[in-house]
């Protein structure tokens, strides 16, 4: 018999702890419906508003510290809702997804298509995503699947780019 899925949590839960609120996307992952794809959005939207104002530097060392506090708050925030991996859990989509526009192109056609490939390898998990996202059932797994995602996303780019010029 399946489990029971935990059905997305609310308002209450996303402000209970500081965790809950990463964890969750800063509220982006509270839709009923897609909240990867909506946590993915919300990376791409909030990469315009801080990218002009960090170097190259400082943000691979932000996203770092990004990654791991994701970890730590996908970690807590799992134990509270009774899921390791829940839905509305998006930051792990957010991070390498930022990672991910830091490599691409500044352009609409070029974000898109890294959206595209990002969402897709997600959602499908190659390996060694597949691994992680089955056998490592805390915040280090539920981060580690999508920055192969998006390592991926990024060497499709690179090829795209490359046959391109």
């Amino acid at each position: 018999m399946a489990e029971a899925k935990i059905p997305a949590p609310g308002l209450k839960f996303l402000f209970a702890h500081p965790a809950h609120f990463i964890a969750c996307g800063f509220g982006s992952g509270l839709t009923r419906w897609a909240p990867g794809t909506f946590g993915t959005l919300f990376a791409w939207i909030t990469f315009g508003f801080f990218r002009p104002h960090v170097t190259d530097f400082e943000l691979i060392q932000l996203l770092t510290a990004g990654y791991l506090l994701g970890i730590w708050a996908i970690n807590v925030a799992g134990k509270a809702i009774g899921d390791p991996d829940h839905g509305s859990f998006v930051w792990d989509e957010i991070v390498p997804f930022w990672l991910v526009l830091l490599m691409t192109p500044a352009t609409f056609f070029w974000q898109l298509t890294a959206f595209v490939l990002f969402r897709y390898f997600d959602i499908t998990k190659p390996q060694p995503a597949k691994y992680f996202d089955e056998k490592v059932k805390n915040g280090f797994g539920v981060m580690a699947d999508d920055l192969v995602a998006a390592g991926y996303s990024l060497l499709v780019l690179a090829l795209l780019k490359f046959v391109l010029g």
